[in-house]
């Protein structure tokens, strides 16, 4: 009889963790807690970029994908006039504006003339994956952010 007691102790200890193994850690926007993001974060897609949404451990924030996921951060600061690249998207008969940064291992996306602001970081060994189509999945859920009158041209 000493065999099941270890066996039912571990089990036990083990159903939390594996709860938490499963959350991806992001840091949170400054402004995550604006009223807003909570529209946004309700409206994000199950899947992007056929992968499927995983939690994370901030507020206004989401994950795709286990293995370098895809992530999006609602409540960054929203950008001013820029001469940045923009890319207007079109989704759901809503446009969204994005301004498209390259940095050094990820494509980082922001969108523009909405606040708060959405941030979407997809890695470049998803290259594979055209960023744009991307931020055409999750517009639909950016768009419930307000427009602050900035648009790209």
């Amino acid at each position: 009889m000493p065999r099941p007691l270890p066996l039912l102790a571990l089990a036990v200890l083990a159903a939390p963790l594996a709860g938490c193994a499963s959350q991806y850690p992001v840091d949170a926007a400054p402004y995550a807690a604006d009223p807003d993001c909570a529209r946004v974060m309700l409206a994000v897609p199950d899947v992007l970029g056929g992968l499927d949404y995983r939690e994370t451990t901030s507020q206004a924030t989401a994950a795709w994908g286990d293995e370098y996921p895809i992530v999006m951060r609602c409540g960054v600061e929203p950008p001013g006039p820029t001469t940045d690249e923009c890319l207007a998207v079109e989704s759901g008969g809503t446009t969204v504006d994005w301004l498209i940064l390259d940095e050094d291992d990820a494509w980082r996306t922001v969108s523009f003339g909405r606040s708060p602001a959405v941030e979407l970081i997809v890695p470049k060994v998803r290259a594979q994956d055209a960023v744009g189509d991307l931020l055409a999945e999750v517009s639909r859920a950016v768009a419930k952010a307000p427009s602050n009158g900035l648009a790209c041209r």
